[in-house]
């Protein structure tokens, strides 16, 4: 008895679906609360190869939300250990692990061979970076996030629009798990969910989960969620770059008034809002640098109705700068 014959009887999967399934790859993008769930259910289903990026390592605080980690994994990445354990729960399939954060280098050479995309990440620069490649790949990115008891859960990019014209505005300040806190439960839920349209999209079922945001409250027990195939792109974006794409003749500013010294010796601090009244200089590329990409992005966004210049945007991955 074959390991899928529980989704094959399924008439609108069978073994040609199964077979679209082992000749799959698909990029998975953080191996935390969302990414565990991710990555065992498309394993377990039989998506041949399963490319894990993530730069973090296991700690304590994660095993209440991430049951594939076990006390003995502390300390070591999370992609290796992911990798270990999803070659045991299926030895069919191929799985890499890239211990690294996801930035547009390593995005660009990635998103290139994959079928579809699961942007199970933490960080704004992530996610934007993730739906910035696909759109120009035309590659199917299911995306997700959690934070305290509520979520949400969507399929764009392919042939439906990115995240950037869905989310055109993004919030002043972005609270993490660390600061607001999350519920496990929640979070299995909606990587499953994650994982389900992953795999509708790549059985091409119908309709498609493409233009779809879903929404779980489980503080107030509701779930909604719309269709979203018209919202327009925007007219100008701010792309993320890395750091191996800065030159000597970037204006590069530090916006993290909380970190003593800029990230990069050619950086200086400038905090947001002083941006619009900051002399910045003509002719140059100006780049925005934080942590997570979110106050770069809305810094951007207000620079740019003043500034005709190029403007482009960075996440500080490494924690000790």
């Amino acid at each position: 008895m074959s390991r899928y014959t529980r989704q094959e009887v399924l008439p609108e999967i069978g073994s040609a679906g199964q077979s679209k399934l082992s000749n799959a790859h698909a990029l998975v993008i953080g191996a935390g609360g969302l990414g565990v769930p991710v990555l065992q259910y498309l394993a377990g289903a039989g998506v041949s190869r399963i490319t894990i990026v993530d730069g973090d390592a296991v700690s304590e605080s994660n095993l209440h939300r991430q049951p594939l980690y076990r006390m003995t994994d502390i300390d070591r990445p999370k992609a290796k250990v992911a990798k270990e354990t999803l070659a045991a729960l299926n030895p069919e399939i191929m799985i890499d692990a890239v211990t690294d954060w996801f930035t547009p280098k390593l995005g660009k050479r990635l998103v290139a061979t994959a079928d579809i995309v699961l942007d199970c990440a933490d960080t704004f620069a992530a996610s934007f970076t993730a739906s910035d490649l696909c759109r120009d790949t035309s590659t199917p990115l299911v995306a997700g996030s959690v934070l305290g008891r509520v979520g949400y859960v969507l399929g764009c990019c392919g042939t439906a629009p990115s995240l950037r014209a869905i989310f055109p505005e993004l919030p002043s300040s972005g609270a993490t798990c660390a600061t607001a806190g999350v519920m496990g439960p929640l979070v299995g839920m909606l990587g499953s969910l994650q994982a389900q349209m992953a795999l509708s999209v790549l059985l091409d079922l119908k309709p498609s989960p493409l233009g779809q945001l879903l929404r779980f409250d489980a503080a107030s027990w509701r779930m909604g969620g719309f269709r979203f195939e018209g919202a327009p792109e925007p007219d100008r974006t701010l792309p993320f770059v890395d750091d191996a794409e800065l030159s000597e003749a970037d204006h590069i500013i530090d916006l993290r008034a909380e970190v003593p010294q800029p990230f990069d010796p050619r950086a200086i601090h400038i905090p947001p809002d002083q941006i619009t009244s900051a002399d910045l200089p003509s002719g140059r590329r100006i780049v925005l640098a934080c942590r997570s990409g979110l106050r770069a992005h809305n810094t951007g966004q207000a620079l740019a109705e003043n500034w005709p210049g190029e403007i482009a945007l960075l996440a500080v991955t490494d924690p000790n700068r």
